[in-house]
């Protein structure tokens, strides 16, 4: 997949942990975990929102784009 979810870095930064940002925006600590690791297949704009306030950064600081390598698919 061509984007990459930094979340885990960002907390990292910011010294948070998953439970005490899943718990400051109400989401579950589950599907947190999944956007964390970057299985999600999306994410919500609400939810981008609410994780940017909460870490007080830019949707890019959390998504980035790297273009897949020629060929595959």
């Amino acid at each position: 997949m061509a984007i990459i979810v930094n979340l885990d870095v960002v907390m990292a930064k910011r010294k948070v942990t998953l439970s005490e940002l899943a718990s400051q925006i109400g989401i579950t600590l589950a599907n947190l975990s999944i956007l964390k690791t970057g299985k999600a297949k999306a994410i919500r704009f609400s939810t981008l929102d609410a994780i940017c306030r909460a870490l007080d950064c830019q949707p890019g600081d959390i998504l980035e784009y790297v273009p897949d390598e020629e060929g595959e698919v």
